[in-house]
């Protein structure tokens, strides 16, 4: 096991919000793996502990070799560092994948994206058809914005061109991320920058309208993807 990987057993609960249900939903995620798959594997905790929950099963001898196909570098290394196989889409589609969400609507729409890999994560949701979705009941809201801004993924050299025009779109706040643990901005894995845009309303086309905008990468926005959704 790579230093710096959790061992599963020795969670701080008190750094995942909502841990017992989370950690339900992820146990009934790994129940549903079979052995010889290629599946899709998102970020954020609730995966992250769906990842764990298919390792246990996996050293139990529950569970033959899978291979996951991470979407962003954290998970990247977490797949590794618990033995398991990390999969490559450019060698095996996933046959599904799993992954968290920071809103879902009663139509299965979502916004992702607080943790900055809704690039590869919208990558994966475009290569299958079977999308589970890991959720708790803190994550099930009746209009979409209603907590969170959807983070639109932007090429630093374009913001003077995709601002103006993602305030056409009558967001009621605009803003680039701000790190945490660093001066500056959020800065993606492929260099660019997280604009978080918080709107009133969410239109059924508005994904396609800010994917259109030039210099926008891709948005956290995932309307009619229609994920099944996994519970504790």
């Amino acid at each position: 096991m790579l230093s710096g990987v959790i061992p599963f057993e020795t969670f701080d609960r008190d750094s995942i919000s909502n841990y017992e249900d989370k950690l339900g939903v992820a146990r009934n995620l790994a129940a549903g793996v079979s052995s010889g798959q290629v599946i899709g594997a998102g970020s954020g905790s609730s995966a992250f502990l769906a990842i764990h929950a298919i390792a246990e099963r996996v050293a139990a001898g529950d569970l033959g070799d899978v291979a996951l196909i991470p979407t962003s570098i954290e998970v990247h290394l977490t797949i590794a560092g618990l033995g398991l196989t990390v999969g490559d889409l450019a060698a095996n589609r996933p046959e599904w994948l799993f992954d968290g969400a920071d809103e879902v609507d009663p139509g299965g729409n979502l916004i992702k994206g607080r943790g900055g890999a809704l690039f590869r994560e919208k990558i994966l949701f475009c290569a299958t058809t079977d999308r589970r979705l890991l959720v708790d009941r803190s994550k099930l809201v009746e209009h979409l914005g209603s907590r969170f801004p959807v983070p639109v993924e932007v090429v630093p050299t374009a913001l003077p061109v995709a601002i103006p025009e993602l305030e056409k779109l009558y967001p009621s706040e605009i803003e680039i991320r701000k790190a945490g643990g660093k001066d500056g901005p959020v800065v993606t894995e492929l260099g660019n920058l997280i604009v978080d845009c918080r709107f009133d309303e969410i239109s059924p086309d508005l994904e396609a309208k800010i994917k259109s905008v030039t210099g926008v990468v891709e948005s956290g926005l995932f309307q009619g993807y229609e994920p099944t959704l996994v519970e504790s």
